[in-house]
């Protein structure tokens, strides 16, 4: 069986920057629904179209194809009033931009100050190419009512 819309697909890969740093490496399991559904970044899953169970792949991917470029109008201060009083470094809080008021972005507190903190709203590989090697593990076919609970609902264990 060959991977192509709607089938689930389970494989294992390992993630580095350009200078080969491991960017993964606790190297868990990756699941996701085949077909544009927005579960992996679009040109990571047409590399993966069409391949089948124990096919190994290698593809790297400009920012611009993977998380984006870096964007320094993401980095905000907030009041520390305006945030949860139990905030700390590395908390990941909703939010939008004033460009992009009904997208949510999620922002993570970098720096605390005595009155303010600093969110980033970029995600953490933004800005960096990126390749990812792996293996195909496996393929399930799915019926109709367990492709739109996965729409609908999020992957979970089919087995």
């Amino acid at each position: 069986m060959q991977i192509a819309k709607n089938r689930l697909v389970y494989l294992n890969y390992k993630l580095h920057d350009e200078q080969d740093q491991h960017l993964n490496p606790n190297e868990e399991e990756l699941i996701y629904l085949h077909g544009g559904y927005g579960h992996i970044f679009e040109e990571f899953e047409n590399a993966l179209d069409g391949k089948k169970v124990d096919d190994t792949f290698k593809a790297t991917f400009s920012p611009q194809e993977a998380f984006g470029e870096y964007d320094e109008e993401l980095i905000v201060k907030e009041g520390l009033s305006d945030l949860p009083k139990d905030v700390y470094v590395g908390l990941e809080l909703d939010g939008s931009t004033d460009e992009s008021p009904d997208e949510v972005v999620i922002f993570t507190v970098t720096n605390i100050q005595s009155d303010h903190a600093t969110l980033d709203g970029n995600h953490p590989l933004a800005g960096k190419t990126l390749t990812f090697e792996g293996v195909i593990t496996k393929i399930q076919e799915l019926e109709e009512e367990a492709i739109n609970k996965i729409i609908e609902h999020g992957i979970q264990h089919l087995d």
